[in-house]
């Protein structure tokens, strides 16, 4: 019985003190220090119950009258506090035992939130309370709120956070020399901290919650700062490696040039001649190649590759999904018919004995070009004599993915990543201050803006007629949809189901369908008899977001644009426009929408350019989101914005390079402080 009892008293796996603090991102008591409020609420005045008014946040303090839990319309903790003849009713819909235990009758309670208009009078919800002896003084500073964790409450968070600025001088160390601060006006760091924690009395609230006091600007240059030596660093290690000259004699690329069926853009030949450079060093090139749907990466990639064949060196080229690995497999295959290059096609849904025949021309070197998905990285794939790796679509890989990508297998071969969703600036200096970044700023002559329309599902049958008379002239159509079967969550057309109607309705026009279930042969087939004009409306999935060229489609119907991202929707849209033709994308929207699907579809319309449309993404979705890491639980900046503290990330750039040139020392203490360990994680 007694070992039962200890076995009951032992904290749960995951739910100590020290877990909650974890999931919070502190692991060291001095990363307290760093543990910065979220907001700030003023209980330094109280209101009298008889002078509240509804709609905004107060503090008050009277005695419990009366608390009991209630079971209509839901379970909840109903206390009702009175002053004279006032009252207030104070509401829980989530509470604990030592809740109702607090809120004894007789109590005296000081309560802090938004009073509002209730059934039985004003009303908070879910205040922030505890109970106070009568005369107990008003705090004579602002309280900080933090960011917290389950079970985690803020009034020991503060205790906590006080202990730490308490505890070891060397928490609060300052670790910028005078000649980085002074002149940019900084605060010191200590200053800085206690500030934020401990706002005095004449502190404006409105400039700290906007987060533009000087306290603040200190802490977020800080940040940057540490995010930039990280970055440098890494940048400096990866020039002290190794890396094969890949010079190339020119017979390759020069007969890729003359059967090419289009001439190279300016901006095109710049960006070659970037990345010729770069290959003929003895330093792993990094390359970041950015450029708008259709602006002509692919090619730029293929001469890329061919001068490290040209110099005795195999290239991998991974793309995020098998039917974008797919298509740049073809394209390459008839653009380097004839040529003496020898490719190979590897994927995970490859049957066990080609995938084996894959591998073994790959390992054995015998092929000069491999080309699949994320398998060709795999820890038993082996490229013996790998000179360079492109990845396509790089942002789309996980940031694990792109992690272990760096970490293993082509640390010494030279690197280009592409991106077709342009990385708006801040971003770019921010987060990939390691890479050097191209940009394909110009499109291919010919091309026709596209004209974008946004129609409600209420006229979806003028879109079908629509269809019909382009296809009847002789033209093709893409019909995008974003589900395969149904889903009961979200009662959204899908392909199958709009394969059928469409077939139904436009009988006298062939309608093919094309997803990503399909088997890889059974998509050539669709997709090949739509390149030959022989299918003229398309129903697909967004597998056909990326590296479709069909210059006679000139409308892309877009099924649901609200549920889809803005990123999306520009490659979407991309697929057409890409012949002589004036070409329309129409986004059929379903109504009632959300704010921020009317503001992702209000940028679409209003907007063609790549790098503008990234600018408004980042601007509503946030870093996070845009750059894919929010969701796999990889710290981004915490407190410092991309877009309103671009005269920070410049400063903290300028002071990066000062500090690891003139005090490495401190460079590392102000790394050791803000990443501790982390450092890996700084570069998503």
């Amino acid at each position: 019985m007694a070992g039962k009892k200890r076995a009951a008293a032992e904290p749960k796996p995951g739910n100590t003190l020290a877990d909650k603090l974890v999931r919070l991102g502190i692991a060291r008591e001095q990363d307290l220090v760093l543990h910065l409020p979220l907001r700030y609420e003023d209980h330094t005045h109280l209101c009298p119950l008889a002078a509240l008014k509804p709609g905004q946040p107060w503090q008050v303090e009277a005695t419990v009258a009366n608390t009991d839990i209630q079971y209509r319309p839901r379970r909840q903790l109903v206390c009702l506090l009175e002053d004279g003849d006032a009252q207030l009713v104070l509401r829980f819909f989530h509470f604990y035992p030592s809740h109702q235990k607090a809120l004894a009758v007789g109590k005296r309670v000081r309560a802090f939130g938004d009073v509002r208009e209730g059934h039985f009078g004003l009303e908070m919800v879910h205040p922030s309370f505890h109970v106070v002896a009568p005369g107990t003084p008003l705090p004579d500073r602002l309280t900080p709120v933090y960011p917290t964790t389950a079970g985690l409450a803020q009034d020991a968070l503060r205790k906590l956070v006080h202990r730490a600025l308490l505890r070891d001088p060397a928490y609060l160390a300052e670790t910028l020399p005078p000649w980085t601060r002074e002149p940019r006006r900084l605060w010191g760091f200590a200053q800085s901290v206690h500030y934020l924690h401990e706002p005095p009395t004449d502190a404006s609230q409105s400039a700290l919650d906007a987060r533009t006091h000087p306290a603040w600007s200190r802490l977020k240059f800080d940040e940057l700062l540490a995010q930039q030596l990280s970055l440098k660093m890494h940048r400096r290690a990866r020039a002290r490696r190794r890396a094969p000259r890949l010079v190339g004699d020119g017979t390759l690329t020069k007969a890729l040039y003359e059967r090419l069926p289009f001439k190279l853009t300016r901006a095109q030949q710049r960006v070659i001649a970037e990345i010729r450079r770069d290959l003929a060093r003895a330093e792993p090139m990094q390359r970041l190649l950015q450029g708008d749907v259709g602006s002509g990466k692919t090619v730029v990639a293929a001469l890329a590759a061919l001068q490290a064949i040209e110099s005795g060196r195999q290239v991998a080229f991974m793309a995020p999904t098998e039917i974008l690995a797919e298509q740049h497999y073809r394209k390459l295959a008839v653009w380097l018919e004839g040529l003496p290059v020898k490719m190979a096609w590897l994927s995970g849904s490859l049957p066990a004995k080609t995938k084996r025949q894959a591998k073994a021309v790959i390992e054995s070197g015998e092929a000069h070009f491999a080309i699949g998905t994320h398998a060709l990285f795999q820890d038993e794939v082996a490229l013996p004599k790998l000179g360079l790796a492109i990845v396509d679509e790089q942002h789309r890989f996980g940031v694990a993915q792109r992690l272990a990508l760096r970490q293993r297998g082509i640390g010494d071969a030279h690197q280009l990543m592409m991106s077709a969703t342009p990385i708006p600036r801040t971003l770019a200096m921010s987060f990939y201050a390691d890479l050097d970044v191209s940009v394909i700023d110009e499109m291919p002559p010919g091309r026709t803006p596209v004209a974008t329309r946004l129609v409600s599902q209420r006229r979806r049958s003028e879109v079908v007629e629509r269809a019909r008379k382009l296809c009847a002239e002789g033209g093709q159509v893409y019909w995008v949809c974003p589900l395969i079967e149904e889903s009961e969550k979200l009662e959204l057309q899908t392909a199958v189901a709009l394969h059928a109607e469409l077939t139904a309705t436009l009988e006298e026009i062939s309608v093919g369908l094309l997803h990503g279930r399909m088997k890889p042969d059974d998509k050539a087939v669709v997709m090949n008899s739509f390149v030959r004009g022989e299918i003229g409306v398309l129903v697909a999935t967004t597998v056909i977001e990326v590296g479709v060229d069909v210059p006679n489609a000139s409308l892309m119907v877009i099924e649901h644009a609200e549920r889809f991202g803005l990123a999306q929707l520009h490659q979407l849209r991309g697929r057409v426009g890409r012949g002589a033709a004036q070409s329309t994308c129409v986004l059929l929207f379903e109504e009632p929408m959300s704010e921020a699907a009317k503001a992702r579809l209000k940028v679409v319309y209003e907007h063609n350019d790549g790098f503008e449309i990234a600018r408004q993404d980042l601007r509503i979705r946030g870093p996070g989101e845009f750059l894919g890491a929010r969701q796999s639980g990889v710290p981004l900046l915490r407190f410092a914005d991309p877009e309103r503290d671009v005269a920070l990330i410049e400063a903290a750039r300028g002071a990066a390079d000062e500090l690891l040139r003139r005090e490495p020392g401190a460079a590392g203490a102000h790394l050791e402080r803000w990443l501790g360990g982390k450092q890996e994680f700084i570069k998503v």
